[in-house]
């Protein structure tokens, strides 16, 4: 589980680079409240970005982006509108949720899905 718990940090690590070499300003990453957790908010321009990185090794059961179901895009407004609540001073930016799929054995592939879903 440890190990599991590893990738996963250095998969979101690499996402949240890669985002900030697009020039997205990393504001949060990780946020959790009792709703949920957001991987990675950026302010891209004028817009709040909420980006949900997602890793698969294989595509066994799926796609990594296909991983971001119905369910899993309402807990992200959600924690979304949580957050908003507490920073206020974003409530009136437009907001994108934007999805990063990595897959590959050691994450040999990133593909940047923006506008991924609409609240």
């Amino acid at each position: 589980m440890r190990a599991t718990r590893e990738i996963g940090r250095g998969i979101e690590a690499r996402a949240q680079r890669f985002l900030e070499r697009q020039g997205l300003e990393l504001l949060a990453s990780n946020y959790t409240c009792r709703v949920g957790e957001l991987d990675l908010v950026l302010l891209d321009g004028d817009t709040l970005v909420v980006a949900e990185v997602r890793y698969r090794a294989r595509s066994d059961y799926g796609r990594a982006e296909e991983t971001v179901d119905a369910r899993k895009q309402a807990r992200l407004v959600r924690t979304t509108e949580h957050f908003l609540l507490t920073h206020e001073r974003y409530c009136e930016l437009p907001v994108r949720f934007d999805v990063l799929a990595v897959a590959g054995a050691g994450g040999q592939t990133l593909t940047w899905i923006r506008d991924a879903f609409q609240a």
